[in-house]
Parts: C-alpha cells; sequence; structure tokens
C-alpha cells in the first residue's frame, strides 16, 4: 500500500513536472527553498478541449515585461540574502518560480507542485523510492499577483499551513484568518483604497458617478467597499459593471453602450490591467472622451492601458500607486539579465525574444512568436508558436538598455519593492528561528524550531510574529488580520512632452495613520484633466446650489439628482449645496438672497415717523386750545356766563381734557414697560373725570329746574362740596378697576414676531382685555348715562346746560368708541396704539368744541349777551313756557268737562293770563334787543302752544326790589291750577341763583 501510494505521488508529481517543462520555470537549489507565482504571461490561449484525446496544458499568451521585472526582484533579494554575513549565514536559499500566466488554473497547478513536494517529504519514502535528485520542501511561496488567483492558492496552501505572502493581492477579503489561514501580504488591504477612492471624490464635489470592477475577488469587494463609503458620503452611483478580459464582445459591448449614455463623468474602476483591456479598446474605437477615470492601483500604472494610442480616452485618469520603496543594486541587477548567463532561469530565453523581437535558435519550444510586438508595451506572444520566419536570429549581443520596455522602468519600484519585502519578510522569519534560543522560543514549552529541519508551519507561525526594519528604516510587522498597512501615491497621467509616452506624475498621497479628513492630500496645480486643462470637471448630477437655496428631492430620482429650491422667508443658507435651510435666529430675518440673517425691522409708533408726528401736533394743539379756553375761562371767571356754567366743575372738566390729551403721548415712542402700565390707566381716569364733570353738572341744574321751590335743604345738598364728592365718587370706581388692573394682571412692553415675519412690532401686552374691557366700559356707560340727563334737559335756557351742545358731544363720543372697538380688534402693531390715540383725540376734540367753544365765541365776540339781563330773560322765558304749558292743558282740561256738562264754552275769569282760543300764527319770543329796551317797564312775550296763545308778562326790577317781583307774579297768577303754579314758582325760584 506503500509503495502503491509511493507511485501515485511520485506520477502526480511527474505529470505536473512534464507541464512545466525545464524552460518554464526558475529553478536553484537550496537548503530552503521559497516558492514564487509571478504573471510572466497576461493570459491563456482560448482552447476547445473536445477530450477526444489527453487534454493537454493551456499556452500561456501576451508577454508580460513587469512580471518578469517582480520575478527578478525576488531572485536578487534571495541571491542578495544568500550573500548577507548576517542573515541567515551558513544557509543557502534555493527558489522555484512558475508562471501563473495570469490565471487560476495555472497558478493551481504551480501551487500543486508545492504542496505534492511537501507532501512526498512528509511521507519519508526515500527508503522505498530511490530519488537521485531530491528536492527540498517548498517553505513558504512568495505570490500571486491578483486577488482572485490568490484567493484559490491560499485555499489550497492554506490546508498544509505553508505561508504565502503576496506582493500585489490586495481584496479585503484574504484578510479572513477563518478561511484563508496562512494568508500574509506586503501590500494594503483594498479597505483603505475605497476609503481613499470615496476621499477624493468628494473633495472634488463630484456626486454622480459610474463603476466597473473585475468579476473577481480583487473587483468585487473592492467595488462594494467603495460602495459603502460613497453612500455615507451621499455620494450616487449611475450604473455599476462587471468586466472580465474573457468577456465576450456582446457584452464588452453592452457595457460601452451604458458608459456612452451615462450622464456621469467620473468612472470608477477595479479592475486588473487585463480585465479592463478590451473595454478601453472599444471605448477608444468609439472615441467615447471626456471621462474622468478613477484607478484602483491594479491598473493605475499597468502598461497595458497607459498606452499613448489610449490616451486621448483615458488622459484624465487619477489612480492610486503603492508607495514607492528603493533596491540598492536593484537597476544594475535587472541589466545583467542574459539567456546564457541566466541558467537558472528559464523565462530569460523568451523574454530575450520578446525584447529584441528575435528568437534564439537552440530549440523548438523557443521558436518566435507569430503574432506583432509592439516596442515599449506589455505584448506579444509566449515562446513557441510557431516558426522563425517572422523574427530574425538573435546574436545574443543585443544591449538590453538600448530598448524601452516596463521591465527596465526602475523609476517607481512599487510592486518590485513589495516582492522584495515579501522576501525579506520570510527570510527574518527563518532569521527568528535560526537564532531562537530555547526556552524563550514561539512553540511548546518555549522551544525552538530546527532550521535544518523546518516546516511551513512553523515559518508561518514566525512571520505571525516577525518584526523588523528594513532597508528603509521603516518597521515591518504583520497586523492580527496578515496585512501591513501602508500609504498610496496618487498619480495622473500625463503625455510626456519628449517622447510622446505616458507617465505618471504624482499629485498627492493618502496617508492611512492620519486622522480622519487629514488623511488626503492633493496638490490640484499639478494635475491636468485629458491631458492639458487645468479646470476641474463637472459630475454631478444636478448643478450646485447656490447659497440661498437648498436641495429639493426629485421623486423617482436617486438622492443626488435634486432641484434647487430656495429657502422660505426666515431661513438662509449660506454654502453651496445645503442640503437644508438653518433658521433665522428669532430677532434676524433672512435678507432678500436668502444667504444671511439680517436684524428685523423694529416698528412701533415713533415720534419721528409722519404719523407719530401728525398725531403729537394734534394732541398738542389740543392741549393748547384747552388750555386756551381755560385762560379765558380764569379771566372771565365772573361773567355771567361763566358763572351759570357752574365755573368750578369747568375748571375741573378743563382740567380732565388736558389730562385727556396728555394721555394721548403715553401710545406715541418706543413702548416701556411702564409706559404700558401708565397710557391706559390715564386714559380712562381722565375720561372718566370729564365724563363725571359733565354727569354731575348736566343733572344738578336739571334737578333744579324739574325740582319744586329749593329750599335751604335744596342749597346744601346741590353745593359744591357734594358736586366735588360725586364727581370723586365716580372717578374712584375706575380708579379701582385700574388698581386691580396693575395689581393682577399688569401690562408689559412686549416684542411681537407673529404679526410680520420680518418686523418686530414693539407694542404693549394689556396684561388682561377683559379688565381694558372694564375701563372702556365704564367709561362708556357714565357717557350713556349724562347723554339720557343732556337730551332730558335739551329745552333748558341754554346759559345753564347747553343741553343740544352736550347731546353732540356724547354722540361723537359714542360714536368714536363703537367705531374703536372694531378698529382695535381688527388692527395691528404699531397701528392698534395709532386707533387709540385718535379715537382719544377725537373724543376730547368733541368735548372741548361742543362744550366749551360756542361759550368762548361769546365771551370774546359777543360781550353784550353775556350780561345778567340776557341770562335772566332766558330763565324766565323758560319759566313762562312752562307755566304757559300748564294753563293751556288745565284750561283743556276744563273745556272739554263744561262741554260735557251744558256744552257752553268760556274761559276762566280767575285767572290774569288771557288766553285766545283762535287760530293766529304764532310769534318768537322777542330779540335780546327788544327785550333789553322793555327791561324798564316789563316784557311782555306772546307763547304758541297750538291751540292757543298766552301773554305772558313780567318786569324786572333792580336786584333790590326782586322780592316784591316775586310777590307781585305770585299775586297775578293765584287762580293759576295749582300745577302751573308749581311749575312757575320753581323756576322763578331760580332767579337768585343767578
Amino acid at each position: 500500500m506503500t509503495s502503491y501510494s509511493c507511485c501515485l505521488i511520485l506520477l502526480l508529481f511527474t505529470w505536473n513536472t512534464s507541464a512545466y517543462g525545464p524552460n518554464q520555470r526558475a529553478q536553484k537549489k537550496g537548503d530552503i527553498i521559497l516558492g514564487g507565482l509571478f504573471p510572466i504571461h497576461f493570459g491563456v490561449a482560448a482552447k476547445d478541449q473536445d477530450l477526444k484525446s489527453r487534454p493537454e496544458s493551456v499556452e500561456c499568451i501576451r508577454y508580460n515585461f513587469r512580471g518578469f521585472r517582480w520575478l527578478q526582484a525576488m531572485i536578487f533579494a534571495i541571491e542578495e540574502i544568500n550573500s548577507s554575513p548576517t542573515l541567515l549565514p551558513n544557509m543557502t536559499l534555493g527558489y522555484r518560480i512558475f508562471d501563473t500566466c495570469n490565471t487560476v488554473s495555472k497558478a493551481l497547478e504551480a501551487t500543486l507542485s508545492f504542496v505534492a513536494q511537501n507532501k512526498i517529504d512528509s511521507l519519508n519514502l526515500d527508503e522505498f523510492c530511490n530519488c537521485s535528485e531530491h528536492i527540498p520542501s517548498t517553505i513558504a511561496v512568495v505570490g500571486a499577483t491578483g486577488s482572485g488567483i490568490s484567493t484559490a492558492v491560499a485555499n489550497l496552501l492554506g490546508l498544509f499551513y505553508i505561508p504565502q505572502v503576496s506582493y500585489a493581492s490586495s481584496s479585503r477579503l484574504l484578510s479572513n484568518k477563518n478561511q484563508f489561514k496562512s494568508f500574509l501580504r506586503t501590500i494594503p488591504n483594498d479597505e483603505h483604497q475605497a476609503t481613499a477612492m470615496a476621499d477624493i471624490i468628494e473633495y472634488f464635489r463630484w456626486n454622480w458617478v459610474g463603476t466597473i470592477a473585475a468579476d473577481d475577488d480583487y473587483g468585487r469587494p473592492g467595488i462594494e467597499k467603495f460602495r459603502e463609503e460613497a453612500e455615507e458620503r451621499d455620494i450616487c452611483i449611475d450604473f455599476s459593471e462587471l468586466i472580465s478580459q474573457y468577456s465576450d464582445e456582446e457584452e464588452i459591448q453592452q457595457v460601452v453602450e451604458v458608459i456612452q449614455n451615462s450622464t456621469a463623468r467620473v468612472i470608477v474602476v477595479f479592475s486588473s490591467g487585463p480585465d479592463l483591456e478590451p473595454l478601453i479598446k472599444e471605448i477608444v474605437r468609439r472615441n467615447i472622451t471626456g471621462k474622468i477615470w478613477l484607478a484602483s492601483e491594479a491598473w493605475a500604472s499597468s502598461s497595458l492601458i497607459a498606452m499613448p494610442d489610449f490616451f486621448r480616452v483615458i488622459g484624465s485618469t487619477i489612480g492610486f500607486a503603492l508607495k514607492a520603496g528603493q533596491i540598492p543594486g536593484f537597476r544594475e541587477f535587472l541589466q545583467k539579465v542574459h539567456p546564457k548567463k541566466s541558467t537558472n532561469n528559464g523565462f530569460a530565453k523568451e523574454f530575450w525574444e520578446e525584447t529584441f523581437n528575435c528568437y534564439l535558435p537552440d530549440g523548438s519550444k523557443n521558436s518566435p512568436a507569430s503574432t506583432s510586438f509592439h516596442k515599449g508595451h506589455e505584448e506579444g506572444l509566449g515562446a513557441g508558436n510557431g516558426t522563425s520566419a517572422f523574427r530574425p536570429p538573435c546574436t545574443g549581443d543585443e544591449n538590453i538598455t538600448s530598448v524601452e520596455t516596463p521591465y527596465m522602468d526602475y523609476t517607481h519600484l512599487r510592486i518590485s519593492y513589495n516582492v522584495y519585502l515579501a522576501v525579506y519578510s520570510i527570510a527574518h522569519a527563518l532569521q527568528d528561528i535560526y537564532t531562537c534560543t530555547p526556552g524563550k522560543g514561539l512553540f511548546t514549552n518555549g522551544s525552538c524550531a530546527d532550521i535544518k529541519k523546518v516546516e511551513a508551519w512553523q515559518v508561518l507561525k514566525h512571520l505571525r510574529h516577525l518584526n523588523f526594519t528594513n532597508n528603509m528604516g521603516e518597521q515591518v510587522d504583520f497586523d492580527e488580520f496578515g496585512d501591513l498597512v501602508g500609504n498610496y501615491s496618487i498619480i495622473n497621467w500625463h503625455l510626456s512632452p519628449e517622447d510622446g509616452s505616458v507617465v505618471f506624475e504624482e499629485v498627492g498621497h493618502y496617508n492611512v495613520y492620519a486622522k480622519k479628513g487629514e488623511r488626503l492630500f492633493i496638490n490640484e496645480n499639478k494635475i491636468l484633466w485629458g491631458g492639458f486643462s487645468k479646470e476641474v470637471p463637472f459630475s454631478n448630477c444636478s448643478r450646485d446650489c447656490l447659497p440661498g437655496t437648498r436641495k429639493g428631492i426629485i421623486e423617482g430620482e436617486p438622492t443626488c439628482c435634486f432641484e434647487c429650491v430656495d429657502c422660505p422667508d426666515g431661513e438662509y443658507s449660506d454654502e453651496t449645496d445645503a442640503s437644508a435651510c438653518d433658521k433665522c435666529p428669532e430677532d434676524y430675518w433672512s435678507n432678500e438672497n436668502h444667504t444671511s440673517c439680517i436684524p428685523k425691522q423694529i416698528e412701533f409708533l415713533a415720534w419721528t415717523e409722519p404719523f407719530g408726528i401728525a398725531l403729537t401736533l394734534f394732541a398738542v394743539l389740543g392741549i393748547f386750545l384747552t388750555s386756551f379756553v381755560l385762560g379765558v375761562f380764569t379771566k372771565f371767571r365772573n361773567t355771567p356766563i361763566v358763572k351759570a356754567t357752574n365755573r368750578e366743575l369747568s375748571y375741573l372738566l378743563l382740567f380732565s381734557l388736558l389730562c385727556c390729551f396728555s394721555s394721548s403721548l403715553f401710545f406715541i415712542g418706543e413702548p416701556q414697560n411702564w409706559t404700558c402700565r401708565l397710557r391706559q390707566p390715564a386714559f380712562g381716569i381722565s375720561f372718566v373725570l370729564c365724563i363725571s364733570c359733565i354727569l354731575v353738572k348736566t343733572n344738578r341744574v336739571l334737578l333744579v329746574f324739574e325740582a319744586k321751590i329749593p329750599t335751604s335743604l335744596h342749597r346744601k345738598w346741590w353745593g359744591l362740596n357734594l358736586q366735588f364728592l360725586l364727581v370723586f365718587l365716580c372717578t374712584f370706581v375706575q380708579i379701582v378697576i385700574c388698581v386691580i388692573w396693575l395689581y393682577t394682571a399688569p401690562p408689559s412692553s412686549y416684542r411681537n414676531h407673529e404679526l410680520e415675519d420680518e418686523i418686530i412690532f414693539i407694542t404693549c401686552h394689556e396684561g388682561s382685555l377683559m379688565a381694558l374691557g372694564f375701563l372702556i366700559g365704564y367709561t362708556c356707560l357714565l357717557a350713556a348715562i349724562c347723554f339720557f340727563f343732556a337730551f332730558k334737559s335739551r329745552k333748558l335756557p341754554e346759559n345753564f346746560n347747553e343741553a343740544k351742545f352736550i347731546t353732540f358731544s356724547m354722540l361723537i363720543f359714542f360714536i368714536v368708541w363703537i367705531s374703536f372697538i372694531p378698529a382695535y380688534a381688527s388692527t395691528y402693531g404699531k397701528f392698534v396704539s395709532a386707533v387709540e390715540v385718535i379715537a382719544i383725540l377725537a373724543a376730547s376734540f368733541g368735548l372741548l368744541a361742543c362744550i366749551f367753544f360756542n361759550k368762548v365765541y361769546i365771551i370774546l365776540f359777543k360781550p353784550s349777551r353775556n350780561t345778567i339781563e340776557e341770562v335772566r330773560c332766558s330763565t324766565a322765558a323758560h319759566a313762562f313756557k312752562v307755566a304757559a304749558r300748564a294753563t293751556l292743558r288745565r284750561s283743556n282740561v276744563s273745556r272739554k268737562r263744561s262741554n260735557s256738562l251744558g256744552g257752553s264754552t268760556g274761559s276762566t275769569p280767575s285767572s290774569s293770563i288771557s288766553s285766545k282760543s283762535n287760530h293766529e300764527d304764532p310769534f318768537p319770543l322777542p330779540a335780546c334787543a327788544e327785550r333789553q329796551r322793555q327791561q324798564q317797564r316789563g316784557c311782555k312775550q306772546k307763547v304758541s302752544f297750538g291751540s292757543g296763545t298766552v301773554t305772558l308778562s313780567l318786569s324786572f326790577e333792580e336786584p333790590q326790589k326782586n322780592a316784591m317781583a316775586n310777590r307781585n307774579v305770585k299775586r297775578r297768577n293765584s287762580l293759576e291750577a295749582q300745577n302751573s303754579d308749581d311749575s312757575l314758582m320753581r323756576h322763578r325760584a331760580l332767579l337768585p341763583l343767578q
């Protein structure tokens, strides 16, 4: 059974060796063997395996000069280590390097070789199998390049815990240590690169992009991470496509159609060069320009894509490149390559043929390719594809420096340095095993591994705990995921003015160690868009919303596609593309463009505005006129007119009018707490005092005229003290209302923001509208009572109460304040105060004009009417009118009674007042001049009462004969009816009050 197993494994190994002939590998013996996987070719030839015969290994095509340079970097590092006296002294490293042809199948063929050899060693079959050339186990593998290839290789190597150190596989999936136990890498994780891509898009304020990814374990996870980062930054993706170098022409055409029809100008590509090449060729064929390509590190510097013929299409490429390293002596090593000298490198011969477009005649397998080769690019076919008729033979004396190929582009060693670092990482792990002190080792009980019998899993253990300083002075240690955290350089594709080649200009960097927001640095002055422009291209679904607007959502569209909506009043935005408008502070309002907030306009009934000035002038005019009337009344205080109007109450009435006019001034100017609390009580108390004076004065005269002959009790009761007491009591009620109001709900200054958005109205908050209603209601109640008495006394002598004028003044008062209520309720802001001021002034002017202007006119311009005789004449006339009215009423009653008894008619002989029942036209009272002429001999008047005319006669003597006149009048009227007698004597008794 053991022999059978040996033969089976040897058969497997032999088959694997036959597939990779002597010239298809780079191999060198040593004490410890390192494996290597490099893409010496870009792909394999398509071949239909019909299985009619034994399947053969597919043929690799399209030579990769950079891949060969990476292989050379591994050989250079191993030779440098072998020659080092300090690193692994007395130990020799060997290598076995295979070509993956950038495909999984070829990579697994090579990996199977590593695994098979390790299994042979683990079975200890030397005693059964006579192996003359024993090859040591491969204790570590450097590679592979693509993440998809490394994923397949890692799954196989992980079964045997063979450490794999990749130099270019950056997929974040490979950080999963549960699945890829033995995988490590010297390239940063793609997670940082995807974040950096999103940061660049955000930096240039783009938000509308397309994505393209290779359909493998490199492209799919990378673009998925980018989508996550883009979503956090509100970057929208217009399209997302998958590509592959093996995609058929129809699939490529569909992707190109999507790109051509898209409005997104920025295209993010996570792909390798070989996978992207077919797509770029089709885009170049269609001449689709104006796109900005954001390249991942796998193709950002790929010579397959960075070709002058493609530059007009992809000249605006911004890409990521790994941090370049320095490898002293590597340039000279690259120049020393030669097929005859590089005996351990089976790929050197094909490299020579592809470089100089010739063929080396010693071997059919190495005959030149039949396809064309483009100088300076990674293109051409593998060896052994045809005859030598198309290429001249190589002389072997060609100069490698005379040809420009990517192989000799050592100016920015990125992947090459990662290969160099991977080899040194394995070497330092072996050095740790070599220098391990028993008891301090990493294995059980501090034991150490035997460097001469070291196994792969032991090397893996030391790699996980590796910590050393590289040749650039940087610390190298793998984290818990087997990754090295590194930085990125940001490059921009330029066209060289010297030879027209594509050069990679470093325009910035991305530091993954920095704080978020400080990781990206870009020098925009170095960037050329499309190879010549400095203006940053626009790649947004919608144009930027200017300050003063915000982004509005369009239904059914991505969030990046929006419409610009003006900020509403009271809100502003001071930045471009604001998602929402900010509200202005309470005392501020947005300006006309809604880009900032300005202080709100403050409004109140100011002294300086035209309306305020007009109201102030009217108030001052009222004060002046009232003062003038008060001065006239004071000067002519002993004249009959002034005395007949109860001058003490008139003084108080004028004082209250002064207060009314003055109280209106409290409503003008900026409201303060003290003015708000003073103005309504001042207005209310002033008007109540005014109305109270009019009420008491009118009511007193009315009661006197309608009462019987006044006695001393009447005189005492209607004295000045009682009049002032009544005025005080009426006013005191208003004072109580005001005190209760000010105590329970005092008015205060109030900044009203609600009436108009852009204006602050400084008004008085009345505290209690109910209290204001009581104040005005009580005033109107007194005015109504006053109106009633004034109307009732409208026929009294005009010298006493001017009833019709008081009636007019009360009507004006009611009209003003009834109109005030709806006007007050419907206005706002400063006009509330203006309405109340107008009402106060209108009511005050009405009272002043109706009550006092007539008297002032008589006093100043008609002094002849301001005499005692005038007053007495009007009083007597009124008395006789009342008496005659009573006599006629009595006569009519008697006549009706006589007619009912005997049918006779007649007059009452006992009366000294003759009555004539006729229909003569009545004649009016004589003029004042005629009355004055008749004063010496008496005054006779005829008074008409509809059914007859009554002749009245009254003599006026000197004041000392008043008593005798009263007795004569009483004697002449002794026969009157009792009612007529009472009425006449009641008015005659008022004469001494004059």
